[in-house]
């Protein structure tokens, strides 16, 4: 292999890949591995040959039978297959919970705004739970839903005077560093990513791009798409959030970071890659319960030839001499197909699979385990799978369904908050503000989401990160989240922060209360929105050496040197933890 066909992917992102796959398996990789045995055992007709400094040969168009293909294919596990059980962060394992998730509620409750805070956002704060209280929480999701209305000046700002290179266009990354590659752009749209997660106005819009990033994943900041995860991430992404999802699909099969992070760049009518259009079944719409054939993902494959890129300036390009001709058909879609300039048959083709009733059911899925529970209740994903359909597949109808539902609302306590989700939160909570080096602390930020396994667009596998609590269970995740809590309390102390921290005095009432009790109650009302149970708070004030009926004084280490260990403590517990 050529050093240029090495993949740009550093040694340390293939190190943390490792070390979260070890901790989340995947149970499809029995039957992916068996899958790729049986392929393998069908003889290829004729196998390319391949010329030191030349293209590969054209390769026939034909295949093994469908038939032939159907009786290998193993199929691999839906998305909603139960789990292995592990205890997370001191909560009961989920299955113990599954009982109250499941359980469909006749009455619509009044939603909590912390509850709804906690998940609609990248973090609960006390001002935003007065805020959503004083509009009422209805109106404050709609507002949310329509952020082109939400002014967000400071952050907009902030992101254009940091990261002035995302107005790139691929073309001009090109041009910039040709012959090298370069992570540049990755960082850059990486760190705005969490910028805005932290400071945005609009955060439910935050909370939507990080779930379609985990949807339709380009790898950041190394990977095949290098020069194109930048625009990807604000022209499909950013762009189509809360828009309609065939909008998506179709600008993401088009984009040139998905033609080369699923390799259908390279797709031709001879040698049809199969990569992208296995993926868009599997993984972007239907999902592999979707009722398909493997002899479908040739098929799929084949309607998607011809949607590349330009070798020179990497932008997307339709070569019509790649298209396959002839009369394609799946999963209740057909086209003749006649022509080499077939762009219109692909979009169709796709249009098709984002409206299909398969792929409304898991996209429902999907937004239901986000907002709602590891294991949501069928009930609801019906539902929400009807208003997919009903609005031809646009993704505002359906968060808003999903957030003014009683299952919704009866769920509090049912999440847990990922990594990077918990990192974020704690500069959210602690009221961290752009300073003298933001840039600086924002790559310290994703420093320790690597080391958590969460730095965003960082999953290398095409299906994204997981969102239930037992794939963030381990001790080195843990241990991560907590070495950032302490590591912010003692940021807010120093003599000269990179970001602007408020004193941590004033996570305090200006009348300190007059025991240990009180004070730990203030802390955790502060930090967690809600007091910590009574076992745990005394054990916070056995590790200050009291009870909680001691006697609190002004002049206490407590209130002192040793408030930064007492604020990453709350910050440590499991209520902080929770979704």
């Amino acid at each position: 292999m050529s050093p240029a066909a090495l993949p740009r992917r550093s040694a340390t992102s293939a190190i943390l890949a490792s070390a979260v796959q070890a901790v989340t398996p995947d149970p499809s990789v029995a039957a992916r591995t068996a899958q790729a045995a049986a392929v393998a055992s069908v003889p290829d007709p004729t196998p390319p040959r391949v010329v030191a400094g030349t293209y590969p040969e054209p390769v026939p168009e034909s295949a093994p039978s469908a038939a032939a293909v159907d009786g290998a294919y193993t199929p691999r596990l839906a998305v909603g297959t139960p789990q292995p059980v592990r205890t997370a962060f001191g909560r009961a394992p989920i299955a113990s919970r599954t009982a109250a998730a499941t359980t469909t509620t006749t009455t619509t409750p009044a939603v909590d705004p912390a509850h709804l805070a906690r998940r609609a956002t990248w973090g609960a704060t006390p001002a935003l739970v007065a805020e959503i209280r004083a509009v009422g929480t209805t109106a404050w999701i709609d507002a949310q839903l329509n952020p082109t209305a939400v002014a967000d000046t400071m952050t907009d700002s902030l992101v254009a005077a940091q990261w002035p290179r995302l107005k790139l266009a691929t073309w001009e990354v090109h041009d910039t560093y040709y012959p090298d590659s370069t992570g540049d752009l990755g960082y850059d749209i990486t760190e705005s990513y969490v910028a805005r997660a932290i400071w945005s106005k609009r955060q439910l819009l935050e909370v939507m791009v990080d779930f379609w990033t985990n949807h339709l994943v380009v790898t950041a900041p190394w990977g095949e798409a290098w020069d194109s995860a930048h625009r990807f991430h604000i022209d499909v992404i950013r762009t189509f959030a809360l828009g309609r999802y065939a909008d998506m699909l179709v600008a993401a099969a088009k984009h040139p970071a998905m033609l080369n992070q699923l390799d259908n760049a390279s797709s031709t009518k001879r040698a049809p890659n199969e990569n992208f259009g296995r993926e868009v079944l599997e993984l972007h719409t239907v999902g592999v319960d979707g009722g398909y054939l493997e002899s479908d993902i040739r098929r799929s494959a084949l309607a998607l030839t011809g949607m590349s890129t330009d070798r020179e300036d990497g932008e997307y390009q339709y070569r019509h001499i790649r298209h396959h001709r002839g009369a394609l058909a799946v999963l209740g879609w057909s086209n003749a197909n006649a022509s080499a300039y077939g762009e219109a048959v692909g979009v169709q083709y796709l249009t098709h699979l984002a409206r299909h009733p398969k792929t409304a059911r898991r996209i429902a899925t999907k937004l239901a385990i986000r907002f709602v529970a590891d294991a949501p209740p069928a009930a609801l994903v019906d539902r929400l799978a009807q208003v997919y359909l009903a609005n031809d597949t646009r993704i505002a109808p359906v968060v808003r369904a999903l957030l003014t539902s009683a299952e919704f609302a009866a769920a509090k306590g049912q999440k847990t908050k990922r990594p990077l989700e918990d990192i974020v939160s704690t500069a959210r909570v602690l009221g961290a503000a752009p300073g003298t080096n933001t840039k600086g602390w924002l790559s310290d930020l994703l420093w320790h989401s690597r080391v958590a396994g969460q730095a965003p667009m960082g999953w290398p596998a095409p299906n994204g990160y997981p969102d239930v609590a037992g794939a963030w269970s381990g001790s080195g995740a843990t241990l991560a989240r907590w070495n950032w809590h302490m590591a912010q309390g003692w940021h807010a102390v120093d003599a000269a922060p990179k970001v602007a921290y408020p004193a941590l005095r004033s996570l305090l009432p200006a009348t300190l209360p007059t025991t240990y009790g009180g004070y730990v109650d203030a802390l955790a009302n502060r930090l967690l929105l809600a007091p910590l149970p009574a076992a745990k708070r005394d054990a916070v004030c056995a590790f200050l050496d009291r009870t909680a009926a001691s006697p609190l004084k002004s002049t206490d280490a407590a209130v002192g040197w040793r408030l930064p260990y007492v604020v990453a403590l709350v910050l440590d517990t499991p209520e902080f933890a929770t979704r």
